[in-house]
């Protein structure tokens, strides 16, 4: 689990409703009402993204009265549903995809059998991308996919990425005209692949403790 330990608190004095806090949330639990900032508490995961980037200051992270406690518990899956997601994504059950917050593949795929149908619903049920909320789009999109989700982007939601090239889909031509200048693009795939299936015998159950 993640302990969340702050809130995004919004001065109202000095907002101006730009809503550039709306788009960089990554669970969208601010947004501008009657043209305020307005924060979610029970929905904010602590991320700061609006207190970065507020062009007028207005945002500040305070303590929580009472912290929030996140995460699914991987245990009460089916392991082998768990890790047929995390597989198809090229990712292997207990790899960490979010390393600021210490989420792992399992648990973004246990998000999803639990209804997760959105990033920032993941987000929300997990944690993950409420680090730095950058890089770890990326293993989420591959594992929304693998979990039959086609997803687009959509104005006033998640911040879109899209998905980069990994050893599974580097083109064809690109691998030819790069052979044979030391890259060596299968032999990197096959050690990929037996990463993805390697068990540990080890049962998930969430993520580690995290303060935010």
């Amino acid at each position: 689990m993640k302990k969340v330990t702050l809130l995004a608190k919004v001065d109202q004095e000095k907002c101006k409703g730009c809503k550039v806090c709306e788009k960089v949330c990554p669970v969208l639990a601010i947004s501008v009402v009657d043209k305020k900032a307005v924060v979610k508490n029970e929905a904010c995961r602590a991320c700061a993204n609006c207190e970065q980037r507020c062009p007028f200051h207005a945002v500040e992270m305070v303590k929580r009265e009472t912290p929030l406690e996140v995460g699914v518990d991987v245990s009460k899956f089916e392991q082998n549903k768990i890790r047929e997601i995390c597989e198809k994504a090229n990712l292997n059950p207990e790899q960490i995809i979010c390393y600021c917050v210490g989420t792992r593949a399992e648990e973004v795929a246990a998000a999803i059998l639990n209804g997760a149908t959105t990033p920032e619903v993941v987000s929300s049920m997990t944690g993950v991308r409420t680090g730095c909320t950058i890089e770890c789009i990326q293993p989420v999109l591959r594992l929304m996919e693998a979990g039959g989700h086609q997803l687009k982007p959509v104005e006033g939601g998640w911040q879109w990425y899209g998905t980069t090239a990994t050893a599974w889909t580097i083109p064809e031509e690109v691998k030819a005209k790069y052979n044979s200048r030391g890259f060596y693009f299968e032999e990197d795939k096959e050690l990929l692949d037996r990463v993805v299936k390697t068990h540990t015998g080890c049962k998930g159950k969430g993520g580690q403790k995290h303060d935010a």
